[in-house]
């Protein structure tokens, strides 16, 4: 049998629909993206928006193939438990249940009936999988964590992903191993990456152990939390070659009090304080961030203590959404929701901030040699190199290997180089 799955949301979605895939060509079936047998949508749910496009996607997939089977999983059929009658499919599976995808296929072609699957995310351990290879063959994605405890006041990912838990150490570097036999750099990946934990190791632990494989040239970390950069995580930074100059830690906001309303596990301070330890390791890493706008309550004044500290942090790149409305969460229950016009003025303000701030840090490189690790070649070459820079290199080079280049300038916001 043939199947298409489509993916939406986060790198944990994307490493759980590759599990996916290679457990349904394992047993036989063979991917098809035009006339599949089965259509399998690993749904979103973080905002409202996602929820849409998962529900969209879902309709266009009955459209476009009436005949097929349709598998719905992922984050939306957490929040619809009772409300199942909004997601028309003949398989529904929590996010527990998705490593046992063949299983009930099966059991629907024997028995051609609906089947419902969720398990208590309160309670449940971290899911059997793993991933032997990616279609891109520079960079792996592998997801060593998931659930979150945090419970911010904007965020439904709690509800839909459970309690904190993390893969197997050992199961985790022997996938790791597998992958970077094929893959130079990996990215350690969950929802809450920086609360790894298991038999005793954290996620420093993991990084020193998958450090001593050979092959593995880059290890990098999706996201990580302020509060779990702790004094053996910046060892580990300041003395291992192999993780990457770039980190993505997460501020939300600019204003303790707006933090405190998102119940936010900080404060500015201690948040400067870190991003200080951090640069006095590494003067030049790349630190990136997410900024939620027009948070409830957040007056002018707020969003001017905001920009304020983004000018201190100096981020090279802000992901900014403006505040969107989460039925289930505490802040949709908030009073002084704000305008819709407003948060759109906000944004772009922060955009620009955001442009300006990547920009000034690719100036500083301009003349330097970097390592790039080339994932595109048509006439041109284009790859990352360790702190995340999108490099073009006007030849024709060889993907999945790393050259020594010199950056030579910015043409139209791309940085050029050329080979040493």
């Amino acid at each position: 049998m043939k199947f298409l799955i489509k993916t939406l949301g986060c790198k944990v979605n994307n490493y759980e629909s590759e599990m996916i895939k290679e457990k349904l060509i394992s047993h036989g079936f063979s991917e098809d993206e035009n006339n599949p047998d089965i259509c399998i949508v690993n749904t979103c749910t973080v905002t409202n928006q996602a929820d849409s496009k998962s529900r969209q996607m879902l309709r266009r997939c009955k459209k476009e193939f009436p005949n097929s089977i349709i598998i719905v999983c992922g984050c939306i059929t957490e929040t619809k438990k009772e409300n199942l009658e909004m997601i028309e499919a003949d398989i529904i599976l929590g996010n527990y249940y998705k490593p046992m995808i063949v299983h009930y296929i099966n059991e629907y072609l024997k028995n051609k009936e609906q089947i419902i699957r969720f398990e208590d995310l309160t309670k449940a351990e971290f899911e059997r999988m793993n991933v032997s290879e990616y279609d891109s063959k520079t960079r792996a994605f592998i997801k060593i964590q998931d659930g979150c405890n945090n419970f911010c006041s904007y965020c439904i990912i709690p509800y839909v992903r459970g309690r904190v838990r993390s893969k197997d150490f050992n199961e985790a570097v022997e996938e790791i191993k597998m992958l970077a036999k094929t893959h130079q750099e990996i990215v350690l990946t969950g929802i809450h990456t920086g609360s790894y934990f298991n038999n005793k190791k954290d996620l420093t632990d993991l990084i020193q152990e998958i450090s001593k494989i050979n092959e593995l040239k880059r290890i990098r970390i999706s996201s990580i939390e302020i509060t779990e950069i702790n004094y053996k995580f910046l060892d580990e930074l300041k003395n291992n070659e192999k993780i990457c100059n770039h980190l993505h830690i997460p501020l939300q906001s600019g204003s303790d009090e707006i933090l405190k309303s998102m119940n936010r596990k900080y404060n500015l301070k201690y948040f400067l304080d870190k991003v200080n330890q951090i640069r006095s390791i590494r003067p030049d890493i790349n630190l990136t961030t997410d900024l939620i706008i027009g948070f409830p309550g957040e007056t002018a004044e707020h969003f001017q203590e905001t920009i304020e500290t983004l000018e201190k942090l100096k981020f090279t790149k802000i992901h900014v959404f403006p505040y969107s409305v989460r039925e289930g969460t505490v802040a949709a229950k908030l009073p002084n929701q704000i305008n819709g016009k407003i948060k759109k003025e906000r944004v772009k303000q922060i955009i620009e901030i955001s442009n300006n701030q990547e920009l000034e840090y690719a100036k500083k490189f301009i003349d330097q040699e970097l390592d790039v690790l080339i994932e595109q070649v048509n006439e041109k070459s284009i790859g990352h190199t360790d702190n995340y820079l999108e490099i073009t290199i006007n030849e024709k080079l060889i993907p999945n290997k790393t050259y020594k280049v010199k950056i030579t300038e910015l043409k139209d916001n791309k940085i050029v180089a050329k080979l040493i």
